[in-house]
């Protein structure tokens, strides 16, 4: 067993599982985005049964441990016994052979200790425990949505993303139900744009959704990343719908002058990402409150030039997949305007969308927020809809 400090998902889309069968990727996927998104639950099962429970065990056999415990309290197809002799192979096949007694023992105690009870009232970090998230996550959103609303989100990321409904008839890329609503409202800001401008365009999903929806229209797809616009590029290269993109590497506070002004920007900033932890469960074990304040003060550099690139009547969606206010509505409240730029409401703009069900709870002093499993089935996302007059 390898150890790396790769992304899970360059991983799973790596060299080493192409080979396998269909059937094998699917269940490597299942381990280790389950254990991903279980793994501070797991943990605290794990750490009582050690001998000394305060030890600092070696990262293969934590991770073996992880998983043997993963497959023994959240999956039931896989028989107990195949659960504790794989977890044993992997020590031994990561050369921590004198840990492999150990890990079989302190899995077979899992197996006898009764299930996780659920008291009839939980402090905020138990709740964060059970539901496998970072207490400090989990405070703050008690605290800026409510303790119900904190319980849905965790709740929603401990489960596998299931397809979206919301846009059932509606032709384009698949996508999120929340990454899909922000691009159907970007693509709906502006009737009839001759050029329109994605300024954060990676992976490339919601320009796809742009240029399906504005086949006459110039766009231009910029990311700062020379990886992710190869990456964009090529997945639009795919598409014969991408016919009218062009794509740029360029960060969006310095885009040339010769690029001139916009009708319609989406601007979907770089963020936390905490609205995704369901299908991106690793951000949950990186992320530190710091890193918001960080993030604030790039995303207060993006918007205020996309900002500055809006032509006359043009419209602007600044969005993220972030539920924190300091990515969100601080941003927009500490963001120079324009004199000739004005925020505008996004209920109107919502109405004209073809969806299945009422969004009414997701708006808010007119803007658009979404929380998973609380007010909304998908990722959770923010967006603010600007006009140059």
């Amino acid at each position: 067993m390898a150890t790396t400090s790769d992304h899970s998902d360059d991983l799973l889309h790596g060299r080493r599982l192409a080979g396998l069968s269909q059937a094998d990727r699917n269940l490597a996927t299942a381990l280790v985005l389950g254990v991903l998104r279980w793994q501070i639950a797991l943990d605290a099962r794990i750490q009582p049964l050690l001998s000394r429970p305060e030890m600092e065990l070696a990262q293969p056999i934590r991770t073996a441990l992880r998983l043997g415990a993963f497959q023994l309290l959240q999956m039931d197809r896989i028989p107990a016994h195949a659960a504790l002799s794989e977890s044993v192979e992997l020590v031994r096949a990561a050369g921590q052979t004198h840990a492999a007694g150990m890990v079989n023992a302190i899995l077979r105690n899992l197996t006898r200790q009764p299930p996780a009870g659920k008291p009839l009232f939980e402090t905020t970090p138990a709740i964060a425990e059970r539901l496998g998230h970072p207490t400090w996550l989990v405070e703050r959103w008690a605290k800026n949505y409510g303790r119900s609303a904190a319980i849905a989100i965790c709740t929603y990321d401990q489960q596998e993303p299931t397809p979206g409904t919301l846009f059932p008839a509606t032709p384009g890329p698949h996508l999120d139900d929340g990454s899909r609503l922000v691009a159907e409202l970007a693509s709906a800001a502006s009737p009839s744009p001759t050029r329109i401008w994605d300024c954060c365009a990676a992976p490339g999903g919601k320009t796809l959704v742009l240029a399906a929806r504005h086949p006459a229209a110039d766009i231009l797809a910029t990311d700062v990343s020379p990886s992710r616009l190869k990456a964009l590029t090529h997945r639009l290269e795919r598409d014969p719908s991408a016919a009218n993109v062009r794509t740029l590497e360029s960060d969006a506070t310095t885009l040339p002058a010769v690029e001139g002004d916009f009708d319609l920007i989406l601007c979907d900033v770089p963020c936390s990402g905490t609205g995704t932890l369901a299908r991106n469960p690793e951000i949950r074990h990186h992320l530190r409150p710091s890193d918001l304040a960080r993030q604030a003060d790039r995303q207060r550099a993006l918007l205020a030039g996309a900002l500055a690139r809006l032509a006359p009547g043009g419209k602007l969606l600044y969005s993220t997949c972030s539920l924190e206010p300091e990515e969100n509505e601080a941003v927009i409240a500490a963001t120079p305007l324009p004199g000739s730029v004005r925020r505008l409401p996004l209920d109107p703009l919502l109405a004209t969308l073809q969806i299945t069900t009422d969004l009414t709870p997701t708006l808010r002093d007119g803007f658009l927020r979404t929380l998973p499993g609380s007010n909304f089935h998908g990722d959770g996302f923010f967006a603010a809809l600007f006009e140059r007059i």
